[in-house]
């Protein structure tokens, strides 16, 4: 007899439970050798705690009531619930916080689409730790996570989530369209953003510069072809990008990144610098960050923070494409 389960998730049977606890020791054993200490946070949240987080993630929660008629909800990620964890638990502690977690998360997903439900999540959040120099420290724990699973060939993508919105706006966009746009951004549809700008009252020359800002990837020489498309603000954001840079650089970790000027993370506490992870042998974003500066004072703790996250699924599937089965490399 068949026993369906939701669309969305899945059964682990033992072999693929024993290279996913392969991969999720490695993980944790790099994050532990940085001084990243490992902390779990509940499964369900006051969904206002989700709220006052913010970002679109949010908007795809799963909602209910208790049996006193609070409304509750399946955490979306991690970052939201340690934001909350430290404001309300560190308050006697000096910053930084280097914390690390392994967790599933949960987020509704539109049918027949083949998005889990239900997916591993395992990343660090450095609280504390403001500009140019903390996100470099976080991208030099990332690259050292990469090489332990064996994903030598992934790379980082880094951007500045501030650039489309500044360049926009300089060019005379309205805040309708900025909404709009911004969303298409985070979802790499190229495609909308040209219609969009097409529809919009903005003039030719404007919209391909827009359009080819975001095209611009590749290596510092990409900010440097950047440079005079918008005012002041646009620049600052485009040396802040580059400061973080020079920052990685600095610890070796520049070989895996590729400046990309047109990335935007989807959920919406981002603020300056983005991440992403990809790796060749896997057609899909492996992991994602940034910083998110403004979060924790939505919590009422004034701190600085950036970190990451990488997708245990899709990381595992690209184990499994270059032979490694779950485990780490002898030398991890």
């Amino acid at each position: 007899m068949i026993h369906p389960i939701p669309p969305g998730t899945r059964d682990v049977l033992p072999e693929e439970m024993a290279e996913l606890r392969r991969l999720q020791s490695s993980l944790l054993g790099v994050f532990e050798r940085f001084g990243f200490q490992e902390v779990r946070t509940p499964t369900i949240e006051y969904a206002e705690v989700l709220e006052r987080g913010g970002g679109s993630g949010v908007e795809d929660a799963y909602r209910f009531f208790d049996d006193r008629g609070e409304l509750l909800a399946l955490r979306t990620d991690m970052t939201i619930p340690i934001a909350r964890l430290v404001a309300t638990r560190f308050g006697e502690l000096e910053p930084p916080y280097r914390l690390s977690y392994l967790a599933n998360a949960y987020r509704a997903v539109t049918p027949k689409r083949a998005e889990l439900r239900e997916f591993g999540q395992a990343g660090i959040e450095l609280i504390g730790a403001a500009g140019a120099d903390g996100t470099a420290e976080v991208v030099e724990v990332l690259g050292r996570t990469l090489d332990a699973v064996g994903l030598r060939e992934a790379r980082v993508g880094l951007g500045e989530a501030d650039l489309w919105s500044c360049l926009l706006t300089d060019f005379g966009g309205d805040q309708a369209l900025l909404a709009e746009t911004t969303g298409l951004l985070a979802r790499h549809d190229i495609v909308g953003i040209e219609a969009a700008l097409a529809a919009s009252e903005l003039d030719r020359d404007r919209c391909e510069s827009l359009l080819g800002m975001i095209q611009l990837r590749g290596g510092p020489q990409v900010i440097d072809q950047a440079r005079g498309l918008g005012g002041s603000r646009f620049g600052e954001c485009l040396d802040r990008l580059e400061s973080t840079y020079h920052a990685i650089a600095a610890r070796g970790g520049a070989e895996r990144v590729r400046i990309d000027l047109g990335l935007m993370r989807e959920l919406g506490y981002y603020s300056g610098t983005t991440i992403e992870v990809y790796d060749p042998s896997v057609g899909e974003i492996i992991g994602g960050g940034g910083r998110y500066d403004g979060l924790m004072r939505r919590f009422g703790a004034d701190h600085a923070a950036a970190g990451f996250t990488l997708y245990l699924e899709p990381i595992h599937k690209a184990q499994i494409e270059q032979g490694l089965s779950g485990a780490g490399p002898p030398d991890a």
